[in-house]
């Protein structure tokens, strides 16, 4: 790794989310979980278009930071990098203001799962497009599928 501007330690710094991206184990999930937990003081309270704006910020802000710290790095999607795991986990919460605590579990399940398993196109928006917003969109798509599948839940219940 080459030597660091004080702009790229700021970068790898968001694009870990700070200490936790560097968990030893499963730092995407220990970054999901950060956002389930901060949602509801953080995005939840929010109306829709301050919901729509914090995304916006978080995805512009990502697709930066995880430009950097692959660049720093040296290697694609660094498994330190979560940030993309907030986007697309507050993604997954957008219509909803309020919820059973459940709900927020029930969001994390369902993020972790078209995360990990990666459905078209969750695979195919990492590979088609370039640096950090490769990082990022998979976990849009992600967020995109477990919101859809939250709100056909809450539908039916």
């Amino acid at each position: 790794m080459k030597s660091k501007s004080p702009l790229d330690t700021l970068g790898t710094a968001l694009a870990t989310l700070g200490p936790i991206g560097h968990f030893p184990k499963a730092p995407g999930t220990w970054g999901s979980l950060a956002a389930v937990v901060a949602a509801p003081w953080l995005f939840l309270p929010l109306p829709l278009w301050g919901r729509l704006a914090a995304l916006a910020a978080v995805f512009a802000v990502g697709v930066w930071a995880c430009a950097v710290a692959e660049r720093t790095m040296g290697r694609k999607d660094p498994g330190c990098v979560i940030i993309d795991e907030l986007f697309g986990q507050w993604l997954t919460l957008l219509f909803f203001s309020a919820m059973p605590i459940w709900y927020l579990g029930l969001a994390f399940v369902l993020f972790r799962g078209f995360d990990i398993l990666k459905p078209w196109p969750v695979q195919w928006a990492e590979t088609a497009f370039p640096g950090g917003l490769g990082v990022m969109a998979d976990d849009g798509v992600a967020g995109l599928y477990a919101l859809l599948c939250l709100h056909l839940i809450a539908w039916i219940l």
